[in-house]
């Protein structure tokens, strides 16, 4: 749990889309995470291909509970590289 702007965060939670991009641009933002500071789009490539095969992994397993939670990981992933791009 983390309070940032008079809001709090819980780890593990659902979140909708807006408060996903806020996230992320507290992740990216100097209160938020060296690392998601630090990364870049080529830093980036490899964590974006592979939860990319992920998906791709489950799909072809039609393992749907294990789909949710990969398309989850790339959406983060397309986020992220989203506001690096920013």
């Amino acid at each position: 749990m983390r309070e940032i702007n008079r809001k709090t965060y819980i780890e593990n939670e659902k979140h909708d889309i807006a408060e996903l991009l806020e996230i992320v641009k507290i992740l990216r933002s100097p209160v938020g995470c060296s690392w998601d500071r630090e990364q870049t789009f080529e830093s980036m490539r490899e964590c974006l291909k592979n939860e990319s095969q992920e998906v791709i992994d489950a799909i072809d397993k039609k393992d749907y509970d294990n789909l949710k939670e990969e398309l989850g990981d790339v959406l983060l992933q397309v986020l992220l590289n989203a506001e690096i791009a920013s």
